[in-house]
């Protein structure tokens, strides 16, 4: 058994696919394939299911997965440590962002931690904040910028940056555009703007019309705030976004009360899968650049 068939194994396991697997580990994908053949052939069992579109793990490489794992973590670990013993932090980090997130703190915050520790290599992945966790839960993330209106998910540990009252933003012609606050109730037969599901802020926003007893009737969703915004003010709809969004100076905005909704935005990581030194050092640096 060799490190590299369980690097080969794991990539094919993550991405359901030899073809996305080989793109991964830059290896010609009959490589990957022939490589995995042998490790099974040597375990005596099929880790793999090539029957269907995907490719799928069978109960052994179910059970087989987090064992390989371990072996690359413990391995990239050892490489790692000696280089921290020796002054240096080597390697690579992989950090998610929320999609259509405005802030820059994020950017901030890597451009900090990239000055400070050069021979890192930090890979960046956007899309949505339940994708995000997901990811974070099973170590495809060292840390994430998500959205949420709920309570962290099992096992992350999370540090808030954002917590924003929802807005409704209109066309200043539309007729709710004289109110400084609206009711929720107000916004039942509403065409609505808002992001996508998965999305911290449309999870917040659904979760109290739902409480409400009404479902919001979205006419139009974007990934990209400033977008939902935009899409308000020439008049397709009300657009639902955080209070900290800066909105284009041709709408108005209106505080969504009675209740107030609110969405946080937090830094979110993983402590049992987070544990290669680069990682470690960039969630210390996370905590320390938000104290």
């Amino acid at each position: 058994m060799e490190l590299h068939q369980l690097e080969y194994f794991v990539a094919v396991a993550e991405e359901s696919s030899f073809t996305r697997a080989a793109a991964r580990v830059h290896v010609a994908q009959p490589g990957v394939s022939a490589q995995v053949r042998r490790l099974e052939a040597e375990l005596g069992q099929q880790l793999l299911d090539r029957s269907g579109r995907s490719v799928r793990l069978t109960d052994v490489g179910r059970a087989m997965l987090p064992f390989a794992r371990a072996a690359l973590d413990a391995v990239a670990n050892a490489r790692l440590t000696v280089d921290q013993l020796a002054g240096l932090v080597h390697g690579q980090v992989r950090v998610g962002m929320v999609s259509g997130c405005a802030l820059p703190i994020l950017a901030e915050l890597l451009a900090a931690f990239h000055d400070r520790h050069p021979g890192v290599t930090i890979t960046l992945t956007e899309d949505g904040s339940d994708r995000l966790t997901e990811m974070l839960g099973t170590g495809r993330l060292d840390l994430a910028l998500i959205g949420t209106a709920g309570a962290a998910a099992p096992g992350l540990e999370t540090v808030v940056i954002a917590d924003d009252a929802l807005i409704a933003v209109t066309g200043r012609n539309h007729p709710l555009a004289a109110n400084a606050t609206v009711a929720l109730a107000a916004l039942r037969d509403q065409p609505l703007i808002s992001l996508p599901r998965g999305t911290g802020v449309r999870a917040a926003f659904d979760a109290a019309c739902a409480e409400a007893g009404f479902t919001p009737r979205i006419v139009l969703e974007a990934s990209a705030l400033p977008m939902v915004a935009h899409l308000a003010g020439l008049g397709l709809g009300v657009a639902i976004i955080p209070e900290s969004v800066p909105s284009p100076g041709d709408v108005a905005v209106a505080r969504i009360a009675s209740p107030q909704v609110r969405s946080r935005l937090e830094l979110a990581w993983n402590p049992a899968t987070a544990v290669s030194p680069a990682a470690r050092a960039l969630i210390e640096h996370g905590q320390a650049f938000l104290a």
